[in-house]
C-alpha cells in the first residue's frame, strides 16, 4: 500500500464505506419511530434499544473509517453488524411477492458491501489500542 494511486483508491473506498454506514446512523436518528417499526415487522426484539444502539455503532463507526482509525478492526466490525442485519432484518425466506424480492435484493447487495469490508480489512494495517493513541489516524500510528 506504498503507492500513491493505491493510497488514493483505498482512501476513496473507504470514506465510501463509511458514508454508507453514517447516513443511515443520522437518518435513525432523524426518524426513529420509522426504524422501530421496520425491526418490528421483522420480529425483531427489543427494537427500540437496538435500533439506538445500531444508530450509534453506524455513527462511530462510520466516522471512524472516513477519518481513518482503526479500519481494520472497524470494517470487521461491520462484517459482523451486516451479518446481524441480513439475518434479522432482510431475511427474504419469511416473505414472498414484491416484498421478498426486495428483502433478497436487499441481502445480497449487503454481500457485496461486506465483500468490501473484508477487502478494506485485508488491505489495512492491524494496530494495537492504546490510550495515549486511540484516535490518531492508522497511518499517524
Amino acid at each position: 500500500m506504498t503507492d500513491t494511486k493505491t493510497r488514493w483508491e483505498i482512501t476513496t473506498g473507504r470514506s465510501l464505506l463509511g458514508l454508507y454506514f453514517l447516513a443511515p446512523g443520522i437518518m435513525k436518528f432523524l426518524a426513529p419511530d420509522m426504524h422501530i417499526a421496520l425491526m418490528e415487522h421483522h420480529g425483531v426484539a427489543f427494537a427500540s434499544p437496538l435500533m439506538w444502539f445500531a444508530a450509534l455503532v453506524n455513527i462511530a463507526g462510520g466516522l471512524a473509517l472516513i477519518t481513518g482509525r482503526h479500519v481494520r478492526r472497524v470494517a470487521f466490525g461491520f462484517v459482523i453488524y451486516i451479518l446481524l442485519v441480513n439475518g434479522l432484518l432482510h431475511d427474504f425466506w419469511n416473505f414472498g411477492g414484491t416484498e421478498g424480492a426486495h428483502e433478497l435484493q436487499n441481502f445480497i447487495k449487503n454481500l457485496g458491501i461486506l465483500a468490501g469490508l473484508l477487502v478494506l480489512a485485508g488491505a489495512s494495517r492491524s494496530r494495537a489500542v492504546f490510550a495515549a493513541n486511540w484516535w490518531k489516524s492508522d497511518r499517524a500510528v
